[in-house]
């Protein structure tokens, strides 16, 4: 066993194999404990599934990596005890809130709370702004203030992008690998492992998710996509510091300059939806905390595309967003987080008219036929 742990070690991207497995074998359990206990979603008027659906699927992603985490991980990762509790507590505040639906305030708690384990504890957080409006190395009171905010940031996005089949699984495979390919290159085995062992277990629930019919579809439900934002800040934190602080036994062609930006680019998709949603919800009076169906697969959905069309949509310009980072990787941040923002606002524009297309020409087919 010790060989092969020693082995695994060596070539991290066998990692997402054996959650793969893991996942593979717990998932049918999963959905017949999810279904004799009524842990469901009921087609409702913000859904479009037909039938009773299992909201779980957290819990195999959860499983799968753990037990992986576990048996691979802990003695390789600083604090892992710490860690380990964090993710077992936003599990938790997830699960609960599919259950009873959580006010926001109290949801948000919960994320604060598992967030202390990750960021207080086991002491993963963002020292560093690389030298963004010429701010370096931070104080202890504005590192864990600004690693909070971005936790949180980070973590409601994720939850408010999961929307439709495989958004946010399909969206958490493509942070994952950029992390571990990243860390693998720059040495930094532990994290590579983490990061592969993430896409094995997320690839599970995305292809019950999308591909599963209606005897075996799953649903993410609060406690993965509440998960998958705990452990991709994670990743991101990780990245961020060891930007920070370069190694000189890391050849300096991976070196980012713009470590803070080239993250944004990677998670554009949902910070900026989430940024846009906010801001016109205020604009109409209402709380930023109150759900509609303004968010970006919403529309996208609106233009007539399926939700497996939508999905490939976003993670094909997640996959735009991601190279653009890897180009610019050393521009100032300052400037390709302008640039993002301007393709992004722009990228909205034509979506905007493209729905207001389709709603007119759909407006002008129902008068047609109530005229007949």
């Amino acid at each position: 066993m010790q060989q092969l742990i020693n082995y695994i070690d060596q070539v991290p991207c066998l990692g997402m194999l054996i959650t793969f497995l893991i996942g593979l074998a717990f998932m049918p359990l999963v959905i017949k404990i999810a279904k004799k206990h009524n842990f469901v979603v009921k087609p409702n008027k913000r859904t479009s599934h037909q039938g009773d659906v299992p909201n779980v699927g957290g819990l195999d992603i959860f499983i799968s990596f753990v037990i992986f985490f576990y048996v691979f991980e802990y003695y390789q990762i600083p604090n892992f005890y710490y860690l380990l509790m964090g993710i077992c507590a936003i599990l938790l505040v997830g699960f609960i809130d599919d259950l009873i639906d959580l006010k926001a305030f109290w949801k948000l708690v919960g994320e604060i709370v598992a967030g202390c384990f990750l960021i207080f504890f086991a002491d993963v957080r963002i020292t560093n702004m690389h030298g963004i409006f010429s701010i370096w190395e931070l104080s202890p009171v504005v590192s864990y203030l600004i690693s909070f905010f971005v936790y949180v940031a980070i973590i409601n996005a994720l939850n408010l992008i999961d929307g439709v089949d495989g958004l946010a699984s399909g969206m958490g495979i493509l942070y994952a690998c950029f992390f571990a390919v990243y860390f693998h290159l720059t040495g930094s085995l532990s994290l590579s492992l983490l990061a592969y062992g993430l896409v094995g277990a997320l690839i599970v629930f995305f292809l019950y998710n999308v591909f599963g019919g209606t005897r075996r579809k799953i649903f993410m439900g609060d406690s993965g996509s509440l998960l998958l934002g705990f452990l991709i800040s994670y990743l991101v934190f990780q990245f961020l510091e060891l930007n920070a602080y370069w190694s000189s036994d890391i050849p300096n062609i991976y070196h980012i300059k713009a470590a803070p930006a080239v993250a944004i680019c990677v998670l554009f998709v949902p910070l900026f939806d989430t940024v846009r949603v906010a801001i016109t919800r205020i604009k109409k009076g209402t709380s930023p905390f109150k759900p509609d169906k303004n968010h970006i697969h919403h529309l996208l959905l609106r233009t007539g595309l399926r939700h497996r069309q939508v999905t490939g949509v976003l993670m094909g310009v997640t996959l735009c967003f991601i190279t653009l980072g890897i180009l610019c990787r050393n521009w100032s941040s300052e400037w390709l987080i302008l640039l993002s923002c301007a393709i992004g606002v722009a990228l909205m524009f034509l979506l905007w008219h493209i729905v207001a297309q389709k709603d007119k020409l759909k407006s002008n087919n129902e008068n047609i036929l109530s005229n007949k």
